[in-house]
């Protein structure tokens, strides 16, 4: 009769094992490190986006304040072109868009710094307004900006 003989190998000693533990912590730290910097990632990108948020809403709010006092005010074209046309570079504005102009200097960031983010407003002979906002956060790239644009009609 023959017999199976199975050659099971001796248990591992001490020495063989040797530093598979810290190779294991170390695997664990790397996973959970990259874990951790990309929720870092994430709430810089909810943050970046929540203040873009507020800044485009702080424009919609200008541009239709804007439009508010047009509407409460003479509504003939040539008294809207008169008091509020202006395509930057603007040197001399009319009184209403002078006034709103401060407030959007005073309220969306780089438009006070920076003449080329001057924002635009054109009444036609229709009375129909194109309007133009733009702004500029400090960690966005040079040259880079946002804009908010609004077209209305105004009735006689």
């Amino acid at each position: 009769m023959t017999s199976i003989r199975s050659h099971h190998a001796p248990p591992a000693g001490p020495r063989a094992q040797a530093g598979v533990m810290l190779l294991e912590a170390l695997i664990a730290i790397l996973i959970f490190s990259v874990g951790i910097l990309g929720i870092v990632g994430l709430q810089a990108t909810a943050v970046q986006q929540s203040s873009d948020a507020r800044y485009r809403a702080q424009a919609a709010e200008l541009a239709q304040q804007l439009l508010g006092q047009m509407w409460t005010g003479d509504r003939t074209a040539t008294t809207l072109q008169t008091q509020y046309n202006c395509t930057p570079p603007c040197s001399s504005p009319g009184a209403g868009y002078a006034t709103w102009y401060t407030q959007v200097k005073n309220n969306l960031p780089g438009v006070a710094s920076d003449t080329n983010l001057q924002p635009a407003v054109i009444v036609d002979s229709a009375g129909i307004v194109n309007m133009t906002l733009y702004w500029r956060q400090a960690s966005d790239q040079t040259g880079s900006s946002h804009q908010y644009k609004v077209q209305s009609q105004i009735g006689q």
